[in-house]
């Protein structure tokens, strides 16, 4: 009886633990689609800040507070 007992509750761990890990894949994939679109996205701005009249350290301000809300997002989807 208590070797079945051990035998059941490890097999629910092991039952368990794939499906966890392939969640948090998932979620660190998502994450990594957000910050890459987010940097792309950021680049374009970037580049067409550049090309305006404004100012360089605004154009780089713009780039890294575009960046810095693509990392919020990321980590919401991860966390």
């Amino acid at each position: 009886m208590k070797y079945a007992v051990i035998l059941l509750a490890a097999s629910t761990l092991i039952a368990v633990i794939p499906a966890q890990a392939t969640e948090q894949s998932g979620q660190r994939q998502d994450a990594r689609d957000v910050r890459q679109g987010t940097r792309d996205v950021s680049r374009d701005i970037k580049q067409e800040c550049r090309e305006g009249l404004v100012g360089n350290a605004d154009c780089r301000q713009d780039h890294r507070q575009n960046k810095q809300e693509g990392r919020d997002k990321a980590r919401d989807i991860k966390y």
